[in-house]
């Protein structure tokens, strides 16, 4: 077997380095979300040793390169891979470099190239008007932020636009109205985080993206964030800061916790529901954020909080939304998000409560097409129900 030099250097050079580390004990492929699914062969102790031969995303022939591709792009970028690992390899960013050079050569899925598409013409995901972003927060009035407001409060392309979604945004919104906390938004000003497109490999469309979000940001005035995305949160935190965006970042989870403990929002009706809380991988493996959530939920009266005993917290099994996969239709036996549910269900619980917005649309989702009939709610959204 000859090494294929050229590709495995410009794999390296897109931030594959972590190759160098993989011994192939085989620990990330046990964690990994698709041993689960059981019905794709997805061998990710591989992927190391793969880059240093120059085999990843490597074949000029036609069908070959498709299931490379497909192959590439199954990764969720749960990164319990690298929690589980003991040299801490990135295995995400390992196939993040391939997936650089396939959508620099345009050889990447082509409901991707479509969210690439949309995220540089009008700045979401979605292919929405710039000017309807704001739409969600009309019937309540809210304020645009200056300089004089504490917080900026960044819903997520989702809440903004999806009309299930907005429903977050506004319960969210409200809460912070009622506990007095100082904010305001950007409505139509606002693009996305650019989250989805690093995850996808377009990177130079990504970094547009945020070094404009970050003047603008800079422009308001604003040294505070409140999301209610993880993938907002994770973005704006760990990320802006290379192209340097210094700003403070909360989750809406954080600030619920404390406005609970200081006693401004006080939940005034029971809620006689056993919930079931999914820690979603970019809220708590990727950033530390479990108590937050929790606090929150055990704050309600009458609320029974359950836990999927083997996989909550840093085991949680992740979504399948992540890493772009929200876009992507994978055959019903291989999707991720069937095998979360189930072990959701398994718990007895009778409402299902997520703080993502990528976990609330598949979770809602693979209920519908499983026809099963249960409540999925953002933390904020059961919070608002009982004090409303």
């Amino acid at each position: 077997m000859e090494i294929n030099s050229e590709i495995r250097d410009a794999l390296i050079e897109e931030g594959a380095q972590d190759a160098y580390k993989c011994y192939q004990c085989g620990k990330c492929s046990s964690v990994c979300p698709w041993f689960q699914v059981g019905t794709y062969e997805f061998p990710v102790h591989r992927l190391g040793i793969e880059t240093l031969l120059g085999l990843l995303a490597s074949s000029e022939e036609k069908e070959e390169l498709a299931r490379e591709v497909d192959r590439i792009y199954r990764c969720v970028g749960c990164e319990a891979c690298i929690e589980q690992c003991p040299l801490g390899v990135n295995i995400p960013a390992i196939l993040r470099a391939a997936r650089r050079i396939l959508v620099d050569f345009g050889s990447y899925p082509d409901t991707l190239k479509s969210v690439v598409q949309k995220l540089k013409n009008v700045g979401n995901p979605l292919g929405e008007p710039p000017e309807k972003r704001g739409d969600w927060a009309r019937p309540l009035d809210l304020k645009y932020y200056n300089q004089e407001m504490e917080y900026l409060y960044f819903p997520c392309c989702i809440p903004a636009y999806d009309s299930r979604l907005q429903n977050v945004a506004r319960s969210t919104a409200q809460l912070l109205r009622t506990a007095g906390v100082s904010f305001g938004i950007l409505g139509e000003k606002e693009n996305c985080c650019g989250e989805a497109l690093r995850r996808i490999g377009a990177e130079k469309v990504y970094q547009e993206l945020a070094k404009r979000n970050i003047e603008l940001f800079r422009q308001n005035d604003v040294k505070k964030v409140i999301t209610t995305s993880p993938h907002c949160y994770t973005t704006f935190k760990n990320e802006y800061p290379e192209f340097g965006g210094e700003f403070e970042i909360f989750h809406i989870t954080q600030i619920l916790a404390r406005l609970l403990a200081e006693g401004k929002i006080v939940p005034g009706r029971r809620f006689e529901k056993k919930v079931v809380y999914h820690d979603p991988c970019t809220l708590g493996r990727q950033n530390g954020i479990y108590e937050e959530p929790r606090a929150v939920l055990r704050s309600i009266p009458g609320l029974e909080l359950l836990e999927v005993e083997e996989f909550c917290r840093n085991l949680s099994l992740c979504c399948g939304a992540g890493g772009g996969a929200l876009w992507q239709d994978w055959d019903k036996d291989e999707r991720i998000a069937d095998v979360r549910v189930n072990q959701l269900l398994e718990t007895g619980a009778e409402v299902i409560a997520v703080a993502c917005p990528y976990c609330l649309q598949m979770f809602e989702e693979t209920l519908k097409s499983m026809g099963k009939e249960i409540p999925v709610l953002a933390v904020s959204e059961i919070l608002y129900e009982v004090t409303k």
